[in-house]
């Protein structure tokens, strides 16, 4: 788990000492919210709540102020030690899901059909879903979602899912993360210690091959005990930063290191992204699944 936490946050302290942080770049978020912390001060170019309308920024879960936290956080709070990827990018977030982490595919296609409509007014780049549907979620459902998020990937954006923690068996990518499209990330299997003295599950990154033998996930990033943003920090008690698992804590950071990629080299295309995030991966243990480790040095210098 500490190696995780200290290759996250020098990945950010490194970026952060470069002049490409995300300037210029808008990535949405589809997820449960966003709170009022002060490192997503100034970040928020809109904000939408598809769950009970409310017009105010809120989240009741905490897991989209996290997943937001990691994107673009600007660490204000910790001096920068635990600053996002993309610390000078802007957000455009959409609630979707409620305070449980749970939503309805309705929902979801509600936020990415708005993206699409405010994609050319705020110039949105990226768009990061940590969200997966449920193994038992009927099939018609099941492809619905997916063709109105490849709808994003059309457009020209480019779209970094979730895989999941439905594995590690075979074929247990969630949806969307099975579209031969979209950018999807996993989470590197761990060698299982002699003893083991905590209880969550260390190997659980959903991977394919999908049903049309598709190879996923396309890359692997840190995901198991990543500190970000904690939504419920204004409360009495609460500490600035909380530490979170699971293939959805690794998106935002492939997404902030497009963010990063795509101000050094703003005319990029999405399928131009995708082929440099396999250029620049590095093969090794855990991640045989896919692409390989994303690597930040070498998607930046290529």
């Amino acid at each position: 788990m500490k190696w995780v936490k200290q290759t996250v946050n020098y990945w950010c302290n490194d970026i952060v000492r470069n002049r490409f942080q995300g300037s210029g770049i808008c990535a949405a978020i589809l997820d449960t919210g966003i709170s009022s912390h002060p490192d997503l001060a100034g970040k928020i170019c809109r904000f939408r709540d598809f769950t009970k309308n409310s017009p105010e920024c809120g989240d009741d879960s905490g897991h989209g102020t996290h997943v937001a936290g990691i994107l673009a956080g600007d660490g204000r709070v910790s001096g920068g030690v635990y600053a996002g990827m993309a610390p000078q990018a802007e957000l455009l977030v959409g609630k979707v899901l409620d305070r449980e982490g749970n939503g309805n595919v309705e929902n979801v296609i509600s936020g990415v059909r708005w993206i699409m409509r405010e994609k050319d007014t705020f110039h949105i780049r990226i768009v990061n879903i940590s969200v997966g549907t449920q193994p038992d979620l009927a099939q018609d459902q099941k492809e619905k979602l997916l063709k109105e998020v490849e709808s994003l990937w059309d457009a020209g954006l480019v779209v970094v899912v979730s895989a999941g923690n439905y594995g590690p068996g075979t074929g247990t990518v969630a949806v969307p993360g099975n579209s031969r499209k979209v950018i999807t990330v996993g989470v590197p299997d761990m060698a299982q210690p002699a003893v083991r003295c905590r209880r969550e599950k260390l190997n659980y990154s959903g991977r394919g091959p999908t049903s049309e033998c598709v190879v996923k996930p396309d890359v692997f990033a840190p995901g198991t005990g990543i500190i970000s943003c904690n939504s419920r920090y204004r409360l009495p008690g609460e500490h600035p930063y909380t530490s979170k698992s699971g293939t959805s804590m690794a998106t935002p950071v492939v997404s902030g290191a497009v963010a990063c990629l795509l101000s050094k080299y703003p005319d990029m295309s999405n399928v131009e992204v995708k082929l440099r995030l396999r250029e620049s991966c590095v093969r090794c243990p855990g991640t045989e699944a896919g692409w390989g480790l994303l690597d930040v040095g070498r998607l930046m210098a290529i």
